[in-house]
């Protein structure tokens, strides 16, 4: 299935919530993502993390690619232009940051890849629509001032497309705020996929733990 760069960034914004994970093991990686995917998140950030990472993201880019074509695989916690191109040409189909780089704006650019920056002021935000981000990241959401941060942006620049990561959970406290104050989305690392459920392999659970954050980020929204 083609994922082309708008299709992309309707499904990020579609779903409300994208899946930050990193594991070593492939095999846990398929199991973890797929149980997303079944729970109803295609989007997941993949985070550049540990040796070797980006083999493990090749190997399980092309086991999706024939087992479930939907999934959308993205890359997170991408800080130069050569990570990027490696993970571009090893599948992903959205690369996030935290921190913003014209040189990684430029690759992806070139071939049609949203990129999402983390951004901590308005300034960088507006350079980052300025390359052509169309959904910027904050980051870390709770410490550069949370919903209240996303309320100040939104007033003069209601155009911007904010995704905060960290400093957000799956409870409908966290969530309301978040989405309350504007965000299109959101990024949630373990405070979704915790450590217990991956622990106790308990992929069932991560898929049901997905499913009734999706459906709680679209009661929130009214949908």
């Amino acid at each position: 299935m083609a994922h082309d760069r708008m299709a992309v960034l309707t499904a990020m914004m579609d779903q409300g919530v994208i899946p930050v994970f990193y594991h070593p093991d492939a095999e846990v990686c398929r199991k973890v993502i797929q149980a997303c995917a079944d729970g109803g998140a295609k989007c997941i950030e993949f985070t550049n993390r540990g040796d070797f990472a980006a083999q493990v993201f090749l190997d399980v880019a092309r086991h999706f690619a024939k087992a479930d074509p939907s999934v959308i695989m993205g890359v997170g916690s991408i800080v130069d232009a050569p990570t990027a191109g490696i993970y571009i040409a090893n599948g992903a189909k959205f690369v996030v940051g935290p921190l913003l780089n014209p040189d990684v704006a430029k690759v992806c650019n070139r071939r049609k890849i949203p990129y999402s920056p983390g951004c901590g002021s308005m300034s960088e935000i507006g350079f980052a629509e300025e390359l052509g981000c169309e959904i910027v990241k904050v980051f870390p959401g709770g410490s550069v001032g949370g919903p209240e941060f996303v309320k100040s942006v939104l007033g003069p620049c209601p155009w911007s497309r904010i995704m905060p990561t960290g400093g957000v959970d799956a409870s409908e406290a966290s969530l309301r705020a978040w989405f309350s104050a504007g965000v299109v989305c959101v990024g949630i690392g373990s405070n979704l996929i915790t450590k217990e459920l991956l622990v106790a392999q308990d992929y069932k659970g991560i898929e049901t733990k997905v499913r009734d954050t999706i459906a709680l980020i679209r009661s929130i929204r009214g949908k």
